[in-house]
């Protein structure tokens, strides 16, 4: 492939903010038929340089050459004609529209002449095909409304492959996909390949980069770190890469065996499964694994634990005695709290900047005679963002403008800033570089430490294993058997996720 020319060249891309350079002098390379895996740690400056090729954001200096063409910067309609597509990891889709008007969105066939109404027949005809190659369990015709997250994932890849692009970016593709829809993706990439389409593949996911790059370029601090070619690539030498150093083993024992106390829940009936009984206890001190399927109920658990589904039946039990969790506000009383799965939808508010999002939850504490201390509230924010260490100029910098790793630390700031008994952490790191990931897990290691009982509900086998004290698997609402570290296995956890196996675990 070396005698190929490159079909995307990235020549000395540079990018400033105030106070900020995300891009520094990064230069690229891209042949048809090639697979380039991106990696690099939360705000490296992937989410940018990738903004400057799709046109949303134009470069401070530097050139762009796509398919022999020069371009001083490319804006949206720029890289559409260029043949430029992007499956993103937020979606990017209407739920009022189907899915073969979401797929066709801007290309729809239509009839009628002058009255330009959209052809639904021929919309499906087209759409059909594209998702019968992805392996999709539904119809065109569906509405989007009805699918589920790993589903519309699907619909955002389809719609990349509908526009027939010379070059297709996945950024986290499979963050919502399950382990055989993450195996379709990949052999769809591989298809891509093969026609002689470019692939720019960004992921935290390292062994899916091991599984399909052809090349891996790796960004750090806005700069480029280094490339690997195929023979070269592996966790350990794209780790280095990322964050500079070998990164330890995931497992830190913990300092003294659990204490007395936690939380217990007996019986406990969720929304999700009305015919099941779960019950489970987190001992202070410890992290509970949480694994499971897709849809054996996880979510729905913490959820009802955190009150934002109040159980339908049983009881929860802190330190022995019985809670009510009519809503978040008992479970926040009582010290439990809850870092979401979608930090963006639930966990904060984007808008607001950080200082405002880590006293959300308890204002009372930063008022004054009814006024709010923004002094007491700003210093507090720094304290966080200093412990944590969140990459950000300063405390007034609005959220949505961090990197997905420090979005989810400022999510922890907001409880770590009051008294934490029990922290219930949802996929904790999904979409969060392989250093960030180190940090959250020495931050659980460290409450745990501390006395925090700690539940920590993850879909990443490496990570449930790699963590956890104990293993709770849920099975279709209920738990189906507890492993202690012992008897980790991944066997071991996928015998009870089918709702086997559970006397080996007993």
């Amino acid at each position: 492939m070396d005698g190929v020319a490159p079909i995307l060249s990235l020549e000395g891309i540079s990018k400033s903010y105030p106070g900020v350079r995300a891009l520094d002098d990064v230069s690229l390379r891209l042949r048809p038929g090639e697979v380039l895996g991106l990696i690099g740690e939360n705000g490296a400056g992937k989410s940018t340089l990738m903004k400057v090729l799709g046109g949303v954001v134009a470069p401070s200096a530097g050139r762009i050459v796509v398919g022999g063409r020069e371009w001083p910067r490319l804006t949206v309609p720029d890289a559409q004609a260029a043949g430029i597509a992007f499956v993103h990891q937020e979606l990017n889709l209407f739920d009022n529209l189907d899915v073969a008007a979401n797929v066709l969105f801007g290309r729809e066939p239509l009839r009628g002449g002058p009255l330009r109404l959209l052809d639904r027949r021929a919309a499906a005809a087209r759409v059909r095909p594209l998702l019968a190659r992805l392996g999709a369990d539904f119809a065109p015709e569906t509405p989007l409304a009805a699918l589920s997250i790993a589903q519309r994932q699907l619909v955002e890849i389809a719609k990349a492959l509908a526009a027939e692009a010379r070059i297709i970016i996945f950024d986290e593709p499979t963050s919502s996909l399950t382990l055989s829809e993450t195996a379709r993706l990949l052999a769809v990439v591989q298809e891509l390949r093969a026609a002689g389409t470019a692939i720019i593949y960004i992921t935290h996911r390292l062994a899916e980069i091991v599984d399909c790059a052809d090349r891996v370029v790796c960004l750090r601090d806005g700069k480029l770190a280094g490339t690997l070619e195929r023979g070269e690539i592996g966790h350990a030498a794209m780790i280095r890469l990322m964050i500079g150093r070998e990164l330890r083993a995931l497992y830190t024992p913990p300092r003294r065996a659990p204490g007395p106390g936690g939380l217990t829940a007996e019986g406990l009936v969720t929304e999700a499964f009305p015919q099941a009984r779960a019950d489970l206890e987190i001992r202070a001190g410890e992290i509970l694994g949480l694994a499971g399927l897709v849809g054996a109920g996880r979510t729905s658990l913490a959820r009802a634990l955190f009150g934002l589904d109040p159980p339908r039946g049983g009881r929860v039990l802190l330190d022995g005695r019985p809670l009510r969790l009519a809503s978040p506000r008992d479970a926040v009383r009582a010290g439990l709290y809850l870092v979401p799965e979608d930090r963006k939808a639930a966990g904060l508010v984007l808008s607001m900047p950080i200082a405002e999002n880590v006293s959300l939850a308890s204002l009372h504490s930063f008022a004054r005679l009814f006024l709010l201390d923004r002094r007491k509230e700003a210093a507090t924010a720094e304290r966080q963002v200093a412990s944590l260490r969140i990459k950000a100029p300063h405390v007034g910098v609005v959220a949505a403008t961090l990197s997905g790793g420090n979005q989810q630390k400022v999510v922890l700031a907001k409880w770590l800033s009051m008294a934490p008994r029990v922290i219930l952490f949802d996929e904790p790191t999904r979409g969060i570089d392989a250093g960030a990931k180190g940090e959250i897990y020495a931050l659980m290691r460290a409450l745990a430490d501390e006395g925090v009982a700690i539940l920590m509900i993850s879909s990443d086998m490496e990570e449930v294993i790699g963590v956890s004290d104990r293993i709770a698997v849920m099975h279709e609402g209920r738990i189906s058997g507890m492993l202690d570290r012992d008897l980790f296995s991944e066997q071991a956890v996928l015998r009870l996720a089918i709702g086997q196996g559970e006397e080996a675990a007993a």
